[in-house]
């Protein structure tokens, strides 16, 4: 078993009785253990600036993002173990937002729009769809989840 941790830190800096009334900036970091620190807000789309910052990363990309290397890395591992040479691999990823039975709005879709180069030895069509589905199924964070993850890839 493995731990992966992240430190969230918010500080109001709204004047007094702001933040009661929810006037108070949702720009917030994420520090992860390498010592990288990311600006985080949330989206614009959900918080209207200028409480929120469309500059830096909103959770619901970071999600996108991390379904999206997670399944990269795996197909990787697992094109090189066949024997593929990938020269190059790139995804526009995109998470859609529905509301539940709640009501409550949910990442309930995310599409990956592949596009992958390979070198000499590139596989078949089929073979690279079975790379794909066998990439999803051992993606750690695909197998975290309950949101629908779609895979389009274009060899180029």
């Amino acid at each position: 078993m493995s731990e992966h941790k992240a430190f969230i830190l918010w500080e109001n800096t709204s004047a007094e009785g702001e933040f009661t009334k929810g006037r108070y900036s949702r720009e917030h970091t994420w520090k992860f253990d390498g010592g990288v620190t990311v600006p985080a807000s949330p989206s614009p789309s959900v918080v209207r600036p200028p409480f929120s910052n469309p500059d830096c990363v909103d959770p619901e990309e970071a999600f996108v993002a991390a379904i999206s290397s997670c399944h990269m890395l795996t197909y990787l591992f697992l094109a090189g173990r066949k024997g593929f040479q990938v020269e190059r691999y790139e995804d526009e990823a995109v998470g859609v937002m529905t509301k539940n039975d709640a009501g409550v709005p949910w990442v309930s879709q995310i599409t990956l729009n592949i596009r992958i180069q390979y070198g000499p030895n590139a596989p078949s069509p089929e073979e690279e769809d079975h790379l794909h589905h066998e990439a999803h199924e051992q993606c750690y964070i695909a197998n975290s989840v309950k949101t629908e993850i779609l895979v389009k890839s274009v060899t180029q």
